[in-house]
């Protein structure tokens, strides 16, 4: 909950609706169409790992601020290009291979089961999604709670790292551990 969806892209698809939530959103035929009509800033890439530069390089293309790579299995080669391509355009990226990004309770970008993720202000920064989900449910359980975790992806190139998530944390005024 708390992700406000404005619609997918799929070139073979375009113009066709999709089913989210109860609301039928449109599927336009490229980023760029999408950010002309509805003001998109984040995207999530869900695309076969032959197909993820090109993805990657589209959004940036299209000024999109960040993307979240959620596809495994991306070749290395391709996301060394991607990953240069999105920062000379400066685009923020996160994964491949992960999970995505939760502000627990407000909003997903990503594959995280959400119903975990109880609002509070611990950090979370993980290379595995499984073990994002496993340490935000040991935080909670032990009566904290989330209020960002970010599942960087284990691949060799990837995005943000811990390096660059750490002082973002460190300002956010909503996290504290």
């Amino acid at each position: 909950g708390g992700s406000n969806i404005v619609g997918g892209v799929n070139p073979r698809k375009a113009g066709e609706t999709v089913d989210v939530e109860g609301k039928a959103l449109p599927v336009f035929g490229s980023v760029a169409e999408a950010m002309k009509a509805t003001d998109a800033n984040v995207t999530v890439i869900f695309v076969p790992p032959a197909f993820v530069a090109d993805a990657v390089m589209e959004a940036a293309d299209a000024g999109i601020e960040l993307a979240v790579i959620i596809t495994e299995g991306a070749p290395v080669r391709d996301m060394q290009a991607a990953k240069a391509y999105s920062v000379k355009h400066g685009m923020k990226t996160i994964g491949p291979n992960c999970p995505g990004i939760i502000t627990a309770e407000e909003c997903k970008i990503g594959i995280m089961p959400g119903m975990i993720f109880k609002k509070g202000n611990v950090g979370l920064i993980s290379k595995s999604g499984t073990l994002t989900y496993e340490g935000a449910n040991q935080v909670c359980r032990e009566g904290f709670g989330i209020s960002t975790a970010v599942g960087i992806g284990g691949d060799p190139i990837i995005g943000l790292s811990y390096k660059q998530l750490l002082p973002m944390f460190e300002a956010d005024p909503d996290t504290h551990a």
